[in-house]
């Protein structure tokens, strides 16, 4: 009869992908001789009975969500097992370590952080083993404890193939969706950070514009496998694909050459789209069938503001550089932040209509709020008091906008998101248009009425069943 590992890792959301979150760490975990179970709780319970035996639970945080869900988990785990040490790691961990540290967790650790979580859930094992604490065990580069805060780790490590052998199928995650056929979804990460220090990407805090790049061998391999699971599309999730565009090419390339029929997708930068624009269509022909890209607003003002890198009418080139391309673009959009006045937030809503990107906009991009965490860049040019008080329980500041209208209209149009039928983007758009219009107590235009009113025939644009949120 087997014992079972008494050191345990979760995810608790990561938009519908199989948790790469999981699959690294254990891969690096399995490799130092560590057994370890895995468990993503958006799909599977919480293991109580392994909970109360486990000496070490670690619990990824790599977006807002999943710390949320992350938090309750971990509640619960300290109630069924008060000794056990608990680790939060990934972004969203190490913004807010000082809230976790001072409640739930006993270290934290973020960045490039696999061989600094192997040091640390062995240091654990020796304490637990001889029955003591040694306080230099603990003094793990990137591994902030109650004791000692340290910086992330940002040093170039080994990158094991990841280990999805006991995570759930790929059956039960997002869907790739295409001409009306669905297909199963893979994810893998070609590099790790960010060369770019947009003010409210929750990536700048932690790699302070730096980036690592996945060896290609292991890019490949991790495709392969999934691949084998019956992955007949490949999400790329770095934060910017063509922060290393000869990288980001080898990779294409290799798996069009051993995958033909595999299509991808991948996220990059407005001013990446400008700048690589000879080899957009190349990314096409190697199979990319959709690209996502951060194009935030339409407000020059908000755009300088967030430090984005492009203006308006960079976004009408992009466009036309992916037009060229043959190559759908699925843009994302903060549009409320403190300085989106309700006639920029219609503003963004007639260049979508007019742009004709309705059906490549889900409608929870149009209800987004931007999140200001603790250490977040935003707060290093924010005048004394723009984002209002910190919440610590809520893992952000608690701003509200200058025009109360606007933190009302952000409300309806969330719940519009949470009801509306993905398969039906123009009519959830429609009624987002028709609250806007009556929150700036303004007629709906002719043009749009008349266009609501049309049957809309626009071929439906690729896209995976999970949208993306933070």
């Amino acid at each position: 009869m087997s014992v079972s590992p008494d050191t345990l890792l979760l995810a608790c959301y990561e938009m519908g992908h199989q948790p790469l979150s999981l699959a690294l760490p254990a891969a690096a975990l399995r490799q130092a001789g560590v057994p370890v179970r895995v468990i993503d709780l958006s799909l599977e319970p919480l293991p109580r009975a392994s909970i109360a035996n486990a000496k070490f639970v670690g619990i990824a945080a790599p977006m807002h969500a999943a710390l949320r869900l992350g938090v309750r988990a971990a509640q619960e785990i300290r109630r069924l097992n008060p000794e056990v040490h608990i680790c939060f790691y990934g972004l969203y961990a190490w913004l807010n370590a000082e809230f976790l540290l001072t409640t739930l967790a006993d270290s934290v650790t973020a960045g490039e952080l696999e061989e600094s979580l192997v040091s640390l859930v062995l240091a654990v094992q020796r304490r637990s083993h001889h029955g003591e604490t040694v306080e230099q065990d603990f003094a793990i580069q990137g591994v902030s404890t109650r004791e000692h805060i340290r910086p992330v780790r940002l040093l170039r490590q080994h990158f094991p193939v990841p280990d999805r052998s006991d995570l759930p199928d790929l059956a039960r995650y997002s869907r790739y969706l295409e001409d009306g056929r669905y297909g199963l979804s893979g994810y893998v990460e070609a590099s790790r950070g960010c060369l770019h220090t947009c003010r409210h990407c929750p990536v700048v805090p932690v790699y302070n514009g730096r980036f690592f790049v996945v060896p290609l061998e292991t890019v490949l391999a991790d495709i392969r496998q999934q691949v084998a699971a019956g992955a007949e599309h490949i999400s790329f999730g770095d934060p910017d694909f063509l922060n290393g565009p000869g990288h980001a090419l080898k990779v294409a390339r290799a798996l069009h050459a051993e995958f033909p029929k595999l299509t991808f997708d991948f996220t990059t930068k407005v001013e990446h789209i400008l700048r690589h624009r000879k080899r957009i269509a190349e990314f096409h022909l190697l199979g990319a069938s959709f690209v996502v890209s951060a194009f935030e607003s339409v407000s020059d003002i908000v755009l300088r503001r967030l430090h984005k890198g492009h203006t308006r009418a960079d976004l009408d080139e992009a466009l036309a550089i992916m037009k060229g391309a043959g190559l759908p673009v699925q843009p994302t959009w903060l549009p409320f932040t403190p300085w989106t006045s309700l006639d920029d937030y219609i503003d963004l809503l007639t260049w979508i209509r007019g742009h004709q990107l309705i059906g490549h906009v889900p409608v929870v991009q149009l209800s987004i709020r931007l999140l200001v965490p603790p250490k977040s860049a935003l707060l290093d040019e924010s005048s004394s008091g723009e984002f209002g008080r910190l919440d610590p329980a809520n893992y952000s500041y608690a701003w509200h906008h200058p025009d109360p209208r606007m933190d009302d209209l952000q409300a309806r149009v969330a719940v519009i998101a949470e009801t509306a039928d993905k398969n039906d983007p123009y009519e959830a758009f429609n009624a987002v248009e028709q609250i806007a219009y009556a929150t700036a107590s303004r007629p709906l235009p002719v043009k749009a009425r008349q266009a609501n009113m049309r049957r809309h025939d626009r071929a439906a644009p690729p896209r995976l069943t999970e949208d993306w949120f933070c």
